[in-house]
């Protein structure tokens, strides 16, 4: 079973960016679909964004379209989320996401990493 751990989170204010890393280990990194999601206090885990394995599409929430960028580098064996024009409603634990389905669809996922947290100040 894969394994994710997330780093780059942290403090930015409103209308700043950040670039979250999300590294796997295993040998079929490759084969896995990617995905971003988050949780805020009192809130469900909600879906960010998605990329299939060759990194030729991606899916996004509504929310984060037009702001956030998914990508990958199979080589290395990351995932990567930027994330610009930060908001205040975006602070939550961001955690890493894998599924061996090759779906982006939400319910696929069934590996996480422990989050990272994101805090964005007004």
């Amino acid at each position: 079973q894969v394994q994710l751990v997330e780093s780059g989170g942290g403090l930015v204010q409103a209308g700043g960016s950040l670039r979250l890393s999300c590294s796997a280990s295993g040998p079929t990194f490759r084969s896995y679909t990617m995905g971003w999601f988050r949780q805020a206090p009192g809130k469900e885990r909600e879906f960010v964004a998605g990329i299939s394995w060759s990194g030729s599409n991606t899916r996004y929430a509504d929310a984060v379209k037009g702001r956030f960028t998914i990508s990958r580098d199979n080589a290395k064996k990351s995932v990567y989320l930027r994330m610009n024009s930060l908001k205040p409603e975006d602070t939550a634990v961001y955690s890493c996401a894998a599924n061996t389905q090759y779906t982006l669809e939400t319910g696929a996922f069934s590996s996480w990493g422990q989050g990272t947290q994101v805090t964005v100040s007004s």
